[in-house]
């Protein structure tokens, strides 16, 4: 069996084996984080970030087209340019407002040191991780995780997988970094909130089929949390507004869930085209029109049994 029939085979598995490996690479250049307390932050772990972030996009578009060939080229393409209703772009406010509330609450009724930051440049840090990561994560595992586990499922999942993948540098994001013994809190508090941001992500996706909403979000999210972030707030004070605005998100994810339940869709349509008749035999995975054109169902894809994965 050659290479690509085994990628096409199990596209999924061979997907987070190679993101994994990077991964693993880059935790093997950057060392184990240290429980140490210290002002020393490693090079390597800032290097190490932007080489993950571009190599998780080129896994993605190199194996949407072993997968889907052109066609799965163009899907991807045509989700940067699909166009979307108005009232999605109000998605992008959340995390900055999100994100101000819990330190401006923090800094009233805990400490001076949770005042808003103001670095400009993460924005542009926002804006190049959303980009390249979103063509991975969202152009290509998260379709066919929505097929195998259902929309909520697969973002769940996913979620959970993303923030295990950031391990090797997540002791370099962030204000207070490093940040020693609390660095098990602060990667907790991490993970945990983006889980919730993938259940956000894939809400977004799964209702405007738009790849570009997809980066703006994961943008909006990455970069605030760069540009408004606590400047003197302690490595353990982190780790606290982390967790805080983990919960902000989760709590806006729940109510997403109960109004939308699992499908993650209020309407079967693509934003702006008009409504869209869904096939019953497509209807019983939990697919809607945003699916990517030409992805066949691999031994990876096999949809969830979840009766409740079927469209709202």
């Amino acid at each position: 069996m050659s290479l690509v029939a085994v990628v096409r085979s199990f596209p999924l598995r061979c997907y987070f084996a190679l993101v994994f490996v990077l991964s693993g690479v880059a935790l093997a250049v950057v060392g184990w984080p240290s429980l140490h307390d210290t002002t020393h932050k490693p090079a390597a772990s800032l290097a190490a970030f932007p080489i993950m972030v571009v190599g998780v996009g080129v896994i993605g578009i190199v194996l949407t087209a072993a997968t889907d060939g052109a066609s799965g080229i163009r899907e991807l393409r045509s989700g940067l340019t699909r166009p979307v209703k108005r009232r999605w772009w109000l998605v992008l406010a959340l995390p900055p407002i999100a994100i101000l509330a819990v330190l401006v609450g923090l800094q009233g009724v805990v400490s001076a040191s949770y005042a808003p930051g103001f670095l400009i440049f993460g924005l542009a840090a926002g804006a190049f991780a959303g980009f390249f990561e979103e063509l991975s994560w969202t152009g290509f595992a998260y379709p066919r995780m929505r097929r195998r586990f259902g929309a909520l499922g697969g973002a769940l999942l996913l979620g959970v997988l993303w923030g295990l993948w950031h391990f090797p540098v997540v002791d370099s994001l962030g204000a207070a970094s490093p940040h020693g013994r609390y660095w098990p809190s602060f990667f907790g508090a991490f993970v945990a909130m983006i889980a919730a941001l993938r259940v956000l992500i894939a809400w977004v996706y799964t209702n405007t089929g738009s790849l570009r909403m997809a980066q703006l979000v994961h943008a909006s999210s990455t970069g605030f949390l760069v540009m408004l972030g606590a400047q003197r707030a302690t490595a353990g004070q982190e780790a606290l507004w982390y967790l805080v605005y983990a919960g902000v998100l989760w709590a806006v994810a729940i109510i997403v869930v109960a109004v939308q339940r699992r499908t993650l869709a209020g309407e079967p349509r693509v934003a702006c085209r008009g409504p869209v008749t869904i096939p019953r035999e497509r209807a019983v995975t939990g697919l809607t029109n945003a699916e990517p054109r030409g992805a066949s169902l691999k031994p990876d894809d096999q949809p969830s049994r979840d009766p409740l994965s079927s469209p709202a």
